[in-house]
């Protein structure tokens, strides 16, 4: 059981409690601290002073001080006029994602929101309220201000929620959990929608996808391997040990025991080929490169998911800060980087799968024995090289551009909701690239027999036969790749070693 606001969280915990909210709640220590933060608020509310947010205007409307008798409805109007996302609603689990987030960072204490307003979300996780978030809208800073709107918008009774996968109207949905809108006191609008969550919840769905894709393509590029009769030399453990990168080494390891005991590589130890295309030989170096990535983005998401990332923040009765941590440039770099990372690896694939075409080392051109007639594996390295391309123009690093908004009051953006979006769409599309290889490499071993590969190998080549049948004649062969495809979204893959 995790402690929201008290215990930290890991990536494994966060996806956790979105598959099931009761893997967390709140603990007496978090709700103290949550009381004393909003008693706080109020005695600054009392005391007359002028601080940002709770008795002023928002952004460039700072400077506009606000009546005690008023403070209810600027929070109320800054919910309804930050909701103007536009575009698709992203996907529910990473609404979920944003909620726990948000509740996590409010219940540190530092942020003014009350118990009741934080525990409302809370059941809105545990009832399956889940709101509808579009895509578009953020410039991450100031926090994800649209997105957060929107995510809120169900405290107030107001904008639209899942149910049974339809998209309906919120108020009707509380009334059947006997539940009523709330009223947000001082500060609390802002707390709400003030922080990266949106940023944070792509950076975490993006790498739980990637997690299991970087594994996935070692084992795609072991499988490759085999079929193509490559040399497993470039993966000794001495060639890596005088040049250790820890991502590079763990590849290079983990090739080694894909391959380990196979008939197949056995049965040319000794042939007349020097050394095997970069493609091939280079995979410690480039997904080496790729997972080191990963790690950084890692570390920094999960610093990210235990801070507190809105604004101002409230240290005590008598001192706030009224400071940046809202701004998603720590994310938003190293988001750019990992889409890099995940684009390479779609990248390296693509040139494995050519190289099983090309009819060399044994293997038939196309790799179909009666090509002419039948045009066997050409076109699906279309849709590879077509999906590798775009991957390539969404390498563009969000986190390079800043446009200013309020009234240039927020006169440096990050972009990182954008760079979060691409880093996701960059991953949907290297699963089909991978789909693809995998689809060849297993075409390309029955090539071998009866030579027998690895274990591990064999198992995965069975696996890809159970559903996708050996090519001998032109078939719809898309609808194979769209069920490979589903098995690694699936992940029925074995890729532990």
């Amino acid at each position: 059981m995790n402690i929201y606001g008290i215990d930290t969280l890991d990536l494994h915990d966060i996806l956790a409690i979105a598959n099931d909210p009761s893997q967390a709640t709140l603990n007496d220590e978090a709700r103290a601290r949550i009381v004393k933060s909003q008693n706080n608020v109020r005695q600054i509310v009392e005391s007359d002073r002028t601080v940002y947010g709770i008795n002023t205007g928002f952004g460039p409307l700072c400077d506009v001080k606000i009546s005690d008798e008023e403070t209810a409805q600027l929070q109320y109007n800054l919910i309804i006029s930050h909701a103007v996302g536009v575009g698709k609603p992203i996907d529910k689990k990473l609404t979920k994602l944003m909620i726990i987030a948000k509740i996590h960072a409010l219940s540190k204490g530092f942020s003014g929101v009350s118990l009741e307003v934080i525990e409302r979300l809370a059941l809105m996780l545990d009832k399956d309220i889940i709101p509808v978030v579009p895509e578009q809208g953020s410039v991450g800073a100031s926090g994800d201000l649209a997105p957060l709107a929107h995510m809120v918008l169900p405290l107030l009774g107001l904008g639209k929620v899942w149910e049974n996968g339809a998209v309906v109207e919120t108020l009707p949905v509380l009334k059947k959990h006997g539940l009523e809108p709330l009223k947000l006191g001082p500060k609390e609008g802002l707390g709400l929608i003030n922080g990266t969550q949106f940023i944070l919840a792509h950076a975490i769905f993006g790498l739980e996808k990637m997690e299991y894709l970087l594994d996935l393509a070692d084992m795609t590029a072991a499988m490759s391997l085999e079929a193509y009769r490559g040399s497993k030399s470039p993966f000794k453990k001495e060639l890596h040990e005088i040049r250790p990168f820890a991502g590079s080494k763990k590849v290079a390891a983990r090739m080694l025991r894909f391959l380990k005991n196979s008939e197949n590589m056995e049965a040319h130890e000794f042939c007349d080929r020097v050394q095997d295309p970069y493609s091939m030989r280079c995979v410690p170096q480039v997904h080496g490169a790729s997972r080191n990535a990963f790690e950084h983005l890692l570390q920094l998401t999960e610093i990210e998911l235990n801070s507190v990332t809105d604004n101002p923040i409230i240290l005590s009765a008598e001192e706030s800060i009224s400071g940046g941590n809202f701004h998603g440039q720590l994310l938003a770099m190293p988001l750019d980087y990992a889409t890099l990372a995940a684009a390479e690896l779609g990248n390296i694939s693509d040139r494995r799968s050519y190289l099983l075409l090309e009819g060399k080392y044994g293997l038939p051109k196309l790799l179909v024995e009666s090509s002419g007639l039948n045009s066997g594996y050409m076109i699906p390295q279309y849709t590879g090289a077509a999906l590798v391309t775009e991957n390539k123009t969404l390498c563009f690093p969000a986190s390079a551009d800043s446009v200013p908004t309020s009234l240039g009051q927020e006169d440096h953006v990050s972009m990182g909701s954008i760079s979060g979006r691409k880093f996701n769409q960059v991953l949907d599309n290297l699963v089909n690239i991978l789909s693809i290889e995998l689809m060849f490499a297993a075409q390309g071993l029955e090539f071998r027999r009866p030579a027998k590969c690895s274990k591990i190998i064999e198992e995965n080549f069975d696996l890809i036969r159970s559903e996708v049948p050996k090519l001998e004649n032109d078939r719809l062969i898309g609808e194979d790749m769209l069920k490979i495809a589903d098995m690694i979204r699936a992940r029925k893959f074995n890729v532990a070693v």
